[in-house]
């Protein structure tokens, strides 16, 4: 039986992560606060934002960045998208 969580982003309960995706604090409050579905579409996104940008993940102020841009999706504010992509039509 898998466990569920208060999605920040959806506002309902939904299922979540089976451990903490990143260690410290931040990985907690992600794994308690956070649905999988979320958190699946963070990371697509995230890569289209690593893509588009060019971002190096060895270089601090981009990982700062990207962080800041998750804390955004999370919690329904505007973030940063890929310039240019368009969805694929079903």
């Amino acid at each position: 039986m898998s466990r569920t969580v208060f999605c920040r982003k959806y506002q309902k309960e939904m299922e979540g992560l089976d451990f903490p995706p990143m260690p410290g604090a931040k990985g907690q409050d992600i794994f308690e606060n956070v649905s999988r579905q979320a958190w699946e579409e963070w990371q697509n996104q995230q890569t289209m934002l690593i893509n588009e940008k060019h971002l190096s993940l060895m270089d601090p102020n981009n990982r700062k960045y990207l962080q800041a841009q998750m804390e955004r999706f999370f919690n329904n504010e505007p973030f940063d998208k890929a310039e240019g992509y368009v969805p694929p039509e079903k």
